[in-house]
């Protein structure tokens, strides 16, 4: 089977709020193709292993989709109960919600693993719930998924240069938080009866602006982190002293240092909760990514360089559990989420290419 066979029949799955048909098409290809052990987990993760030795890599993705556009889904004019997606090949390239982000590479990675022959143990991962906070892989990991090595299938092709396929070494992590301002409501013709809420609000508005996010210096490039008051919402009425008022921040981190959002606490009234900590990803082992970097350089004419990204990833979760990743996909930046979402099938063919290479190279 062909990339493009594989990617078209992945991708025609709908997954955006329930995984399950395209995890049953992963698992019964893999049983099928290979000699593979492969099991299904409690929540629908597909794993498989492969070969032998002290050492795992793993070749990630997710099969869990956004949903999709109006445009990206048909009932095959009013024949099928069962909507599909549309998938369309044009312009050397595959149409469809799932194609970047990110069918497209797990195909790759199930042919790759199907074609390797494994310097060590070989793992191929798609899990599912990654569009939602990485359900999949934390379950996997908190059940003992822990590889040495990994390759994450997201995008990395047009960062160091249009149409080369980079290894990124770090990307950003987002944590989501909210201030909470808590007051003393009063008639507003008597506000000195009351504690205003938003008047305290905003004094974590301000706080928060003075505070330096952290940076960090990976691969030649500044990885610099940011917090950006994005929400803010309070008060019942024109004339009432507001007794409550909720910020929304969103923070993007960087690994190590976090700002320090906390001091907001020290403002009476007014108290900090997490909402989402999506980990930052960063790979120590440059023995490792210089050998992914050079199975890119062998598998295109361009040449690939060691890059950082802003989007959070699986990845992330694995560096934080103590793997060694790295991101290596075909996704551009700009395609993953979009209404006309679409992958280069020559970047899909070189991405199997950089997998299988990877895969057969990394302890030699």
């Amino acid at each position: 089977m062909t990339i493009v066979d594989l990617t078209r029949d992945l991708v025609a799955i709908p997954s955006h709020e329930d995984e399950t048909a395209a995890g049953d098409h992963i698992e019964d290809w893999l049983r099928r193709e290979t000699d593979a052990e492969v099991r299904r987990d409690e929540v629908g993760n597909v794993i498989a292993r492969t070969g032998r030795g002290e050492e795992t890599l793993a070749l990630v993705g997710h099969h869990d989709v956004v949903a999709p556009g109006d445009s990206q889904v048909t009932d095959n004019g009013g024949e099928s109960t069962d909507p599909a997606y549309v998938v369309e090949e044009r312009d050397d390239r595959l149409y469809g919600r799932g194609a970047a982000d990110m069918k497209g590479a797990v195909a790759a990675a199930m042919i790759a693993f199907e074609a390797a022959d494994p310097a060590g143990e070989l793992v191929f991962a798609s899990f599912v719930g990654e569009e939602v906070g990485g359900v999949g892989a934390r379950h996997a990991i908190e059940r003992g998924f822990a590889p040495d090595y990994a390759i994450v299938g997201e995008g990395s092709t047009g960062y160091s240069a249009p149409g080369v396929t980079d290894v990124a070494v770090a990307h950003k992590g987002r944590r989501g938080s909210t201030i909470t301002a808590s007051g003393e409501s009063a008639h507003a013709s008597e506000a000195e009866a009351g504690e205003n809420a938003i008047y305290r609000a905003t004094d974590a508005v301000d706080l928060v602006r003075e505070l330096e996010p952290p940076s960090i210096e990976v691969a030649g490039e500044t990885l610099a982190g940011s917090v950006v008051v994005t929400e803010i919402e309070g008060g019942s009425g024109w004339n009432v002293v507001p007794d409550r008022c909720a910020i929304t921040v969103d923070e993007r981190t960087v690994p190590g240092e976090r700002a320090p959002i906390d001091r907001v606490e020290a403002i009476p009234g007014v108290e900090w909760t997490v909402d989402q900590d999506l980990p930052p990803m960063r790979c120590e082992d440059e023995a490792f990514a210089e050998t992914v970097r050079d199975a890119a350089d062998a598998a295109q004419s361009g040449t690939p360089e060691l890059v950082t990204k802003p989007h959070a990833t699986d990845a992330g979760w694995l560096a934080q559990a103590g793997t060694q990743p790295v991101v290596c996909g075909p996704s551009e930046p700009g395609e993953a989420h979009t209404d006309d979402e679409s992958v280069s099938i020559d970047v899909l063919e070189r991405c199997t290419e950089i997998y299988r290479r990877a895969a057969e190279g990394w302890l030699r």
